[in-house]
């Protein structure tokens, strides 16, 4: 039957879960357990073998989506946590070997790292125009089973065409994190990419928690007994959510194509500086507009061309300054760096997400300003980092 799932309503969550805020830090807590749990990449193993575990962890935590059962979610996000950290490390760790042990000139990699994410942006188009069919034809679920075909694709894929490759693989994973460690400490650019990752993605995912009750029309007030509302007067408090997610990819197509036409006229580490200004601008309009959806949707396209541009660069940095060695361990090193700030500013990549998270009671308008001051101050970093010139 069209639009079956087997989900129970949001009161049921809210009982078993403790309200809406409480779960979702709960669920968000538990997806960057998974993140410490297994980001780094074993010496033994392979940036491959670790590839194929991701399309395994994640597929599992698809298979949780079939049962209503909040810890069951829980375990699924922990899997889905673990996952997401091995994306952000082994593939572009395997990457960058692949590319410098064959010899190809190290100035393509912004052209790769452009050109994946374009591809990346076309996939995800039609992910999500997909998913909203399947959505609104078999179920909420329904996506998530047409994902772990997906993976069950990519597993094959890899073993078939891919070739193994390590990081260090004479060393055993103290070893490789005490490396990755000092790389961190002494050198002051990984650092400051590190911080930078940390404060831009930290308001992504963010972001990504907060777009759909911001643009979620408030619900249609109570017609009293008695009285009929014409079809014409009616307010859906629903969203096209796939049709939305479709849009933000177009947007993120149109960032990456922007990132090669900039790395002819400049670097990454000048034209970015613009960019996170922009980023931070963008997602004031629900500060300034709350109740003006439209000039919200084009703020948050706004915000998705900044994340466009800002994936290659980061990437094409990432393999101009991290060491090829230890690349796949200084993710994992920054990605482990948890809510509570260190004392010593080197929180990377998602983690930040969970400061911003800690407010969220508060107001309407908390987050759309810890996002912004977020990104704001990654752009201060990258001017103070990089002077007037052409690195960091």
């Amino acid at each position: 039957m069209k639009g079956k799932s087997s989900w129970k309503p949001a009161e049921y969550w809210d009982e078993i879960g403790g309200g809406k805020e409480r779960r979702i830090k709960r669920m968000k807590g538990s997806e960057n357990l998974g993140c410490t749990g297994m980001g780094y990449e074993n010496a033994g193993s392979g940036r491959r073998a670790n590839c194929i575990i991701y399309g395994i962890l994640y597929g599992l935590s698809c298979v949780t989506k079939h049962f209503p059962y909040f810890h069951i979610l829980m375990i699924g996000r922990i899997l889905g946590g673990t996952a997401t950290s091995i994306l952000f490390s082994a593939f572009e760790s395997w990457l960058v070997y692949e590319h410098n042990s064959r010899g190809f000139d190290s100035e393509l990699l912004s052209t790769v790292f452009s050109h994946a994410t374009l591809g990346n942006s076309l996939v995800a188009i039609g992910s999500g125009i997909v998913a909203q069919v399947f959505a609104d034809n078999f179920g909420f679920v329904a996506p998530f089973d047409l994902s772990l075909t997906v993976l069950v694709i990519m597993c094959v894929f890899l073993v078939t065409t891919w070739t193994e490759n390590y990081g260090d693989a004479t060393g055993n994973v103290m070893s490789s994190m005490k490396s990755a460690l000092i790389s961190i400490k002494q050198d002051r650019k990984i650092l400051c990419l590190g911080l930078i990752q940390s404060l831009f993605e930290g308001s992504m995912y963010t972001f990504v928690l907060e777009w759909t009750p911001a643009l979620t029309p408030p619900d249609p007030p109570e017609v009293p007994a008695g009285l009929e509302v014409a079809a014409d007067d009616e307010v859906s408090s629903t969203i096209p959510h796939g049709w939305i997610f479709a849009n933000f990819m177009v947007a993120i197509m149109i960032g990456s194509s922007l990132f090669k036409i900039l790395c002819k006229y400049s670097s990454p580490e000048s034209f970015m500086r613009l960019v996170l200004f922009i980023g931070a601008i963008s997602l004031v309009v629900p500060i300034v507009l709350p109740n003006n959806k439209e000039y919200i949707f084009a703020g948050f396209i706004v915000f998705e061309v900044c994340v466009g541009i800002f994936w290659p660069a980061m990437g094409t940095m990432r393999g101009q300054y991290v060491p090829e060695a230890t690349l796949c361990q200084v993710q994992f090193m920054l990605n482990s760096w948890k809510s509570s700030p260190p004392p010593v500013p080197n929180e990377a990549l998602r983690s930040q997400s969970n400061l911003a998270l800690l407010p969220m009671k508060r107001t309407d308008f908390t987050i759309p300003a810890v996002c912004s001051a977020l990104i704001r101050a990654a752009e201060i970093l990258f001017c103070a980092g990089g002077g007037g010139g052409g690195e960091l």
